[in-house]
């Protein structure tokens, strides 16, 4: 009665936390939906209330997207601007302001369409996407330019890796400012902002980047990976600052002299960096849903016939490790860490190392994963190895444990210290059968975080219907692959790959020592289904991983089977007990 009670209990346990992942997972990995429809109020279309943020960020209302198309149209065809041509960015620099508000990223499509058109980062100021970076000065007894300045450039300017672009501007009163934009071969573009004095009085002036954005585009912040404000400050990497703290605060004034400042999101980020001077780095908020990362050099006075420049780097791209590593080595501190890694980089970059550097031998992501895998089982072999081997000892033991517990069962101090003797005596370490399963579990969490920062695995197809690896399986079984017009929710959301999760887990237990406690055997037998509802939302490379890593471990249990006979034997006789105390329960009963 005790152990049907421990079951039911069990069961409905399972249940609670089943039916109560969908809140979970929709709150820490919500997925894309279809843009909400707009209704009908007051003669006009509103846009209904945007949902939480995605993981990977963009606009969510429709009414929204469909702004921002008609927005971005007019404000790039209005005014003069200066093209930006380069491998991995295009876009345009603002006349108005010399803003740079136009930047698309060429090496990255919007979806897994091939004709979706590339990310856009940068929006002109008003557009609801809005993002851009702008650079300027501030200054006593002398007028600077300010963002409805109108700059000028040669004919026919355009920035490029070869040919960089200088915008000059006079304010009529002796002081010519100037901006001079360089870009490189990836997301670099280098910023000299200069003002020479050839009045008769000194000025004062004071140079500053900024970067302006609205955090209705921004990716999910979560507990496992930041969205949001980031940079380093004397050295020190920071994730720890979110908009709702910079909408609470309205301006927060960093710790430190900036190394780099700005925003980021899951895969994108956008980020300020002083060379060769200090400068403060400063959040505010602007209302509106924007934001501001402000970058501060300090005021200098210039004497008539002076000259004062400061250069700055603005990154505005993908974090690609590799291009981030390269800016690190040319001198922005830590730039390589503006991935969210955590506290086990030391573990997650060598796994990422050895994944990409599958990919780039086989060419197909999932078949990295599977290699990847197989590596790390046959890493961890000999230990398993010992851990089933700790297991058979433990097996052959049982008999002598369960008399010790008979004869101790009035006094469990002394039960304990005879079980423990006979540990001693039979050279059996209970907890080393654990080790694998421990090991296993940094291994399955840096592969996990791998998954979700690794733009290198973004919108990388498998086989078959897997065209996104980093993205849920897109065929359910409830809504028979697609056939049926269905959207399930989430925990609902059975596709093929977290079936075959719970098939292999299954057979996987099936192969273990059956355990002395029915209940617990129960659980064991219930626990593959639970792991099948919850793995089904999360990323298909995730799930591919430990779909290999089962099969992988049913191969390895059949052997050792083979070297250690007497754990079958006594895992067949514990089962065949157990039908037995069934049987004997049941025709009493009767």
């Amino acid at each position: 009665m005790q152990n049907q009670r421990n079951i039911i209990l069990a069961v409905v346990l399972t249940a609670l936390v089943l039916f109560g992942w969908e809140a979970g997972v929709g709150y820490f990995y919500p997925q894309a939906k279809t843009p909400a429809k707009t209704v009908e109020a007051g003669g006009a279309e509103e846009a209904t209330e945007p949902g939480k943020p995605t993981r990977e960020g963009g606009l969510r209302d429709a009414a929204a997207v469909a702004l921002e198309k008609k927005d971005l149209k007019s404000a790039l065809a209005a005014g003069e601007r200066v093209a930006i041509e380069a491998p991995a960015v295009s876009g345009s620099i603002n006349l108005v302001g010399g803003l740079v508000d136009d930047l698309v990223l060429n090496e990255h499509r919007e979806t897994v369409d091939k004709d979706s058109g590339p990310v856009r980062l940068y929006s002109p100021s008003g557009t609801p996407a809005q993002q851009f970076a702008q650079f300027g000065w501030v200054g006593e007894g002398a007028a600077t330019p300010n963002a409805g300045t109108v700059w000028n450039v040669k004919d026919g300017a355009k920035l490029t890796p070869s040919t960089p672009v200088t915008l000059t501007w006079e304010n009529g009163k002796g002081q010519t400012f100037a901006l001079t934009y360089k870009v490189d071969d990836n997301y670099m573009l280098t910023v000299e902002q200069s003002v020479a004095n050839t009045g008769q009085a000194p000025v004062i002036v004071q140079p500053f980047a900024l970067i302006n954005r609205t955090d209705k585009t921004a990716s999910l912040d979560s507990f496992q990976v930041h969205s949001g404000p980031v940079g380093a400050f004397d050295g020190s990497v920071s994730f720890g600052t979110d908009y709702d703290d910079i909408a609470e605060e309205k301006t927060i004034e960093t710790a430190g002299n900036a190394d780099w400042i700005g925003f980021t999101d899951v895969y994108w980020m956008s980020t300020l960096a002083p060379v060769g001077a200090k400068a403060e780095g400063t959040y505010r908020a602007l209302g509106n849903d924007l934001f501001r990362a402000d970058l501060m050099y300090p005021q200098q006075a210039l004497q008539p016939g002076q000259k004062l420049s400061r250069t700055t780097k603005l990154f505005a791209g993908a974090k690609e490790h590799n291009v981030l590593d390269a800016y690190e080595a040319q001198g922005i501190t830590n730039f390589g860490l503006a991935i969210d890694w955590g506290w086990f980089r030391w573990f997650e970059k060598p796994i990422f190392w050895l994944l990409v550097k599958l990919f780039s031998l086989v060419g197909n992501f999932g078949v990295a994963i599977i290699l990847l895998t197989a590596i790390v089982r046959g890493i961890m072999f000999p230990i398993a190895q010992r851990g089933f081997a700790s297991m058979a000892a433990m097996r052959a033991v049982q008999p002598k444990m369960k008399a010790i517990q008979e004869r101790y069962k009035d006094d469990k101090q002394k039960q304990q210290q005879e079980v423990m003797k006979l540990y001693k005596e039979e050279g059996v370490n209970p907890l080393a059968g654990c080790l694998p399963m421990l090991l296993q579990i940094p291994v399955f969490f840096a592969l996990y975080k791998t998954l979700i920062l690794a733009i290198e695995m973004r919108h990388q197809p498998f086989i078959l219907w897997i065209k996104d690896l980093s993205a849920p399986d897109p065929l359910h079984i409830l809504n028979l692959f697609g056939l049926i017009p269905f959207d399930p929710p989430s925990f609902l959301g059975i596709g093929v790959l977290a079936l075959l999760l719970g098939v292999t887990m299954f057979l996987q237990f099936r192969l273990n020592p059956a355990q002395m406690d029915p209940t617990q055997q129960q659980i064991f037998m219930i626990m593959p289904w639970f792991m099948m509802f919850v793995m089904a939302p999360f990323a298909s490379g995730l799930l591919l991983y430990w779909i290999t890593s089962n099969l992988l471990t049913i191969a390895q249990q059949k052997y050792l089977y083979s070297r250690h006979p007497q754990l079958k034997a006594q895992t067949e006789k514990v089962a065949e007990d157990s039908a037995r105390a069934k049987a004997r329960e049941k025709k009493g009963k009767a």
